[in-house]
């Protein structure tokens, strides 16, 4: 059997689907003897007889609609190609890879990047979720075009824009610490009582304990909800972002250890991405946006 071509496979579909040479050529925009000449060396190529021309109006043969059916899939995938072949074509990007990292209010940015990429329906997002060190190693690595959380200001490698302040507080739910507290809290006064921690996400987590208390118990979990989770359940203190616990906090389901000697920690969250990047027009709309609508918190 000789190779075919994709034109020929298309005009023997349109047959198929429309009943008729001539219905077919109209469907594809072409001449009736161009798509009749491509059934034909069909015919010629595979060996087989793939339509009955004995009626009024042609339609597959056995041997015909058994390989129409097998064919689905071919069609199916050159169709797959044919869109971000076009945006290759026109410069914009068949996909994105954005990370967001655990200092992230995920409702907000998720709200963003859906009115986003509602715009953008031909570029597919790739959205991940990273904790402590694991955005930053991702970009660095080229596996992010852009990432949601925090990063070292001073790195000439990257690039920035801020988005908001992230304050992380230290909390407890009330019971889990003795009464009544001393008038100034100091660390020490913590290492009796396990820490709820976050887990660093990176392959190659880096040396610095963010904000580990020394000497103490260590309870540890993969993202913010669930070390809130934890805290409250009085099983652990620990830090947490503010806007995740204003609510508990005004309600009093969680007491601020926040004070002089132990004030806790405030962050810069920031969409970053690759200085010596070269953004496509897609991921650069995308950085103006999330520019044009700062602050995210």
């Amino acid at each position: 059997m000789s190779d075919f071509t994709l034109h020929d496979v298309q005009c023997f579909d349109a047959v198929v689907r429309n009943g008729g040479f001539q219905a077919a050529a109209a469907a594809l925009h072409r001449s009736h003897p161009a798509v009749f000449a491509a059934v034909a060396r069909l015919e010629n190529q595979t060996g087989l007889v793939l339509l009955d021309r004995s009626g009024y109006r042609v339609k597959p043969s056995d041997a015909g609609r058994s390989f129409h059916e097998r064919l689905q899939l071919l069609l199916r995938e050159a169709e797959a190609l044919r869109q971000p072949a076009t945006q290759l074509a026109g410069g914009e990007e068949s996909e994105l890879n954005v990370v967001l990292g655990d200092l992230c209010p995920r409702p907000a940015a998720l709200e963003l990047l859906a009115r986003f990429f509602a715009e953008c329906p031909h570029t597919r997002l790739n959205l991940h979720f990273e904790a402590v060190g694991g955005p930053v190693e991702r970009l660095k690595a080229g596996e992010a075009d852009l990432i949601l959380h925090r990063v070292d200001m001073a790195d000439r490698s990257l690039e920035w824009t801020a988005l908001g302040k992230v304050r992380l507080i230290p909390v407890a739910a009330p019971g889990l610490l003795p009464t009544p507290m001393p008038k100034t809290l100091h660390e020490a006064h913590l290492r009796d009582h396990a820490q709820c921690v976050m887990r660093d996400s990176a392959r190659k987590p880096g040396d610095t304990n963010f904000l580990v208390v020394e000497g103490t118990r260590q309870i540890t979990v993969p993202d913010q909800a669930m070390k809130k989770d934890v805290i409250m359940q009085a099983l652990a203190w620990g830090h947490l972002p503010d806007f995740l616990i204003d609510e508990e906090l005004r309600s009093g389901a969680l007491k601020s250890l926040a004070g002089r000697r132990f004030p806790g920690h405030t962050e810069t969250l920031v969409a970053a991405r690759r200085r010596n990047g070269a953004p496509g027009p897609v991921a650069q709309r995308l950085w103006t946006y999330l520019r044009e609508n700062a602050p995210l918190i």
